[in-house]
């Protein structure tokens, strides 16, 4: 591993498989939001871009096509 930074509360280190690692004082793995937290601190990460919404058809248009399918039906009959 390849330490990238050292400070006084915390060690980040690069493992092999290109990801990162922070350390603290005690030699304990931090870990979840707060190693995110410190990485993007540091400007090691960039944070996802948000996903825009998927809009859902409203309902009266489901409801109007599945009643055109339906006559389609009948009617081919």
């Amino acid at each position: 591993m390849e330490t990238v930074k050292k400070t006084d509360t915390h060690t980040i280190v690069k493992k092999r498989s290109g990801r990162y690692g922070v350390m603290n004082k005690k030699g304990k793995w931090v870990n979840a939001d707060e190693k995110v937290e410190i990485l993007r601190a540091e400007n090691l990460i960039k944070a996802p871009a948000a996903k825009a919404p998927v809009e859902e058809p409203a309902e009266e248009e489901v409801v109007e096509a599945a009643a055109e399918e339906t006559t389609e039906e009948t009617s081919a009959e």
